[in-house]
């Protein structure tokens, strides 16, 4: 409980699926956790939980496609916390279809949410922890679609890229400021938003194709969630890490 004790965490994406389970795990670890989404109904039962659980969390509304938004998020939890030492900035959403298809409303819904808005989530928090003179994590979840092309998938695929190159540029330039920036790059996990699609003909198919027939569990990268955001990661920034079963190697 004491690895990460009077640490904030800021957590994007946090009513569901991973950015849930990243919630639970950092809170576990000692951290004050500031919940931020769209669905504020499910952060509010999220929050519920942790506290249930001896923890301490807030939570925020955000849209990141909103800039004005982000930063007013940003600020409030400030405010609220004082701080944010710890930053996972986890977003995400996909738009399945061929390349043919792909409209102008499909391109900037990916883009907007997992480029853009990534990008200024991580420099509202590292604005306020270079201010702060904090010595940061900032964790951003990419994707192995960032590291090779999955079918029909390539607007998403780009984002991704993006992502990868965003959160080198990070560490780069914000190394001065004793901020580390690194990327986790997860293949296919189960989550409550897919876990029907595994059960179709579908998604069976494409286990069938995986190094090891199998898909992935949110559970399946606490580990490198707790080194990437605790003291022991100072020498690691700038790294993009793969947990993905192998995938990225096929």
């Amino acid at each position: 409980m004491s690895n990460l004790k009077g640490k904030v965490a800021f957590i994007t994406g946090a009513s569901s699926g991973l950015g849930a389970r990243f919630a639970e795990i950092l809170s576990a670890e000692g951290a004050i956790v500031a919940l931020a989404a769209r669905r504020t109904d499910k952060l509010a039962d999220l929050a519920a939980r942790i506290e249930q659980a001896g923890g301490t969390a807030i939570s925020v509304k955000l849209d990141v496609t909103d800039i004005p938004g982000i930063r007013a998020a940003v600020a409030e939890v400030e405010q609220k916390l004082g701080r944010i030492d710890i930053l996972l900035n986890n977003s995400g959403v996909s738009a399945q279809g061929k390349l043919l298809d792909v409209t102008p409303e499909d391109y900037d819904f990916t883009m907007n949410t997992n480029t853009k808005g990534a990008f200024f989530v991580a420099q509202a928090v590292a604005r306020g922890m270079v201010e702060r003179k904090i010595e940061g994590r900032i964790v951003n979840i990419a994707s192995v679609a960032g590291l090779r092309v999955l079918g029909q998938l390539s607007v998403y695929c780009m984002s991704k890229a993006a992502v990868v190159h965003m959160t080198k540029a990070m560490a780069l330039e914000w190394a001065r400021y004793s901020i580390n920036t690194n990327a986790i790059c997860p293949g296919y996990i189960e989550t409550e938003i897919n876990r029907d699609y595994w059960a179709t003909d579908g998604g069976k198919k494409l286990i069938s194709i995986l190094p090891r027939r199998r898909v992935g569990d949110v559970k399946d990268l606490d580990g490198l969630i707790r080194l990437l955001t605790s003291p022991d990661s100072g020498f690691i920034n700038g790294a993009i890490i793969t947990a993905d079963d192998g995938l990225a190697i096929t």
